[in-house]
């Protein structure tokens, strides 16, 4: 946190510090408008692109399932259908601001409204017993979705790339004790595509010397909405405390709902994705319910399946590479086509995974003499310019094709496509008591280690990416994973 602190005052009382993080704004509620301007231009990019979507959708389905002769009755479903889908994806909150540049909402909202239209043509041509070629409605409705969801990505990512300049934010007034609020403006601050600026932090007068004799007073309403309106705030976090709860926090609320401002509480919870939360009203509470990890049962089924089919398909489709890359190993240097080495999957039961040799054969032999120039995280020995590599090691590992024979320990059912990274034993044996939920899934030939850096990463952020999978599984998180590996491989950030 920047800047110095200085005490809100409101009718001659001040029990608030508020440090602020940048100049403050002063503008007069009044003049303020209640939405960015940024937030219009994207809504109504948003809209234009899903109207473009629609009306390639609808053009690709007349086209190939008419031609050129189109009666006048499909003329007249393809002009409403842009329509409808507009109304539709409204519907399912697709231009809510608070989707806007985060979070899978934006994209589920698209989905959810191609599966809606499609029950509402579905519906509306057996009300009024119109036929609508099959056809017609099969092709027109995913092509839209299909575009849709590029063009929306395409306009996320070009959002993205204006907040890492620091434009298209949020300004955010943090509420809560030091601790609390300290750990809140850490996590808001680390992901500047999410939007959100922190512009000032509120804590009760005091709160520094919480140890001593001076015990900090109560946060109140007044002061909070003082400092909101002196910095020109659009949200207010509420990181966890005990003092703005119940009857203060809905009184708050309402406040803030009058200013147009947005409000956000920090349960304090981390590393927990959002399908795993749920709010749920119970005695006039509105309870946060955290569902348990899935680690087994139908799921994991579905995924051993599609891990295996996938595996299967993907060693049928590159066969002539792995037979090409097995004669180039053998050829560059002496030694076995495959590097075998034994670590630990699921359970703690070890196994032996398959790479194709990158290094000359007498690496492990000379791997003691190197261990004081490793370059990898303390536990893991990376090197960046390993002497041991042989000149074609080098080129597979800069695009992972030394990992492709794991795809035959996914058959086997050693490995998943997507999980953990496989631990050597004696990684494991340096395990903390909370490490060890790593071995409740599968290990990974990729996985968000992977996608978020590899060997860039330090040993508590490979453990804690490793864990957040853990907790937070699901088959949209793997195809997720899945697809962003393929760009990882290609630039090859962290591979060496």
């Amino acid at each position: 946190m920047s800047g110095a602190e200085a005490p809100d005052t409101v009718d001659g009382r001040r029990p608030l510090w508020v440090v602020p993080h940048e100049v403050p704004a002063i503008v007069p509620r009044s003049s303020r408008s209640t939405e960015p301007r940024w937030v219009g231009v994207y809504r109504w990019a948003a809209v234009g692109g899903d109207l473009l979507a629609a009306m390639l959708g609808v053009s690709i389905a007349l086209l190939t399932r008419f031609g050129y002769n189109v009666g006048s009755g499909y003329l007249i479903v393809s002009s409403v259908l842009p329509l409808a889908w507009i109304c539709a994806v409204s519907l399912s909150r697709g231009y809510d601001s608070r989707y806007f540049g985060s979070g899978p909402d934006e994209f589920r909202s698209l989905l959810r409204s191609g599966v809606g239209l499609t029950a509402a043509v579905a519906m509306a041509s057996y009300v009024t017993k119109t036929e609508i070629a099959r056809g017609f409605v099969v092709l027109a409705i995913p092509v839209m979705v299909g575009s849709a969801l590029v063009l929306r990505y395409a306009l996320r990512k070009d959002l993205h790339r204006h907040r890492v300049r620091g434009r298209c934010m949020h300004r955010v007034l943090v509420v809560g004790h030091r601790g609390p609020a300290a750990t809140l403006c850490e996590h808001l601050e680390s992901r500047p595509t999410d939007g959100y600026r922190v512009v000032a932090t509120c804590r009760p007068r005091g709160d520094d010397r919480s140890n001593g004799p001076i015990q900090p007073e109560e946060l109140d309403q007044p002061d909070i909405l003082a400092a909101a309106d002196r910095h020109a705030v659009e949200v207010v976090a509420i990181a966890t405390d005990p003092e703005l709860a119940g009857q203060s926090l809905r009184r708050l609320s309402w406040a803030l709902e009058q200013r147009g401002i947005e409000l956000i509480v920090s349960p304090g919870i981390i590393e927990v994705a959002g399908p795993r939360i749920s709010v749920r009203p119970v005695a006039g509470l509105s309870l946060l319910h955290l569902e348990r990890p899935s680690v087994s049962g139908g799921p994991h089924l579905i995924k051993a399946v599609f891990d295996r089919v996938l595996a299967l398909g993907m060693i049928v489709l590159l066969a002539p590479l792995l037979i090409g890359l097995a004669v180039a190993v053998a050829v560059s240097s002496p030694g076995p086509v495959l590097f075998r080495q034994r670590r630990v999957g699921r359970g703690g039961v070890e196994f032996t995974m398959l790479k194709f040799r990158s290094m000359y054969a007498d690496a492990e032999q000379r791997l003691g003499d190197l261990y004081a120039l490793s370059d990898g995280n303390g536990v893991i020995f990376k090197m960046r310019d390993d002497p041991r590599m042989t000149p074609l090691g080098r080129w597979i590992r800069r695009f992972s094709l030394d990992e492709l024979p794991q795809l035959f320990n996914v058959l086997r059912g050693d490995m998943s496509l997507v999980g953990p990274r496989p631990p050597l034993s004696e990684e494991v044996a340096l395990y903390a008591a909370d490490d060890s939920r790593r071995m409740l899934v599968k290990p990974g030939i990729t996985g968000l280690w992977q996608v978020s850096g590899r060997s860039d990463l330090s040993w508590d952020e490979s453990v804690r990416l490793d864990l957040r999978y853990v907790d937070n599984w699901s088959m949209t998180l793997d195809l997720l994973i899945l697809w962003k590996t393929a760009r990882a491989v290609f630039y090859g950030a962290g591979a060496y």
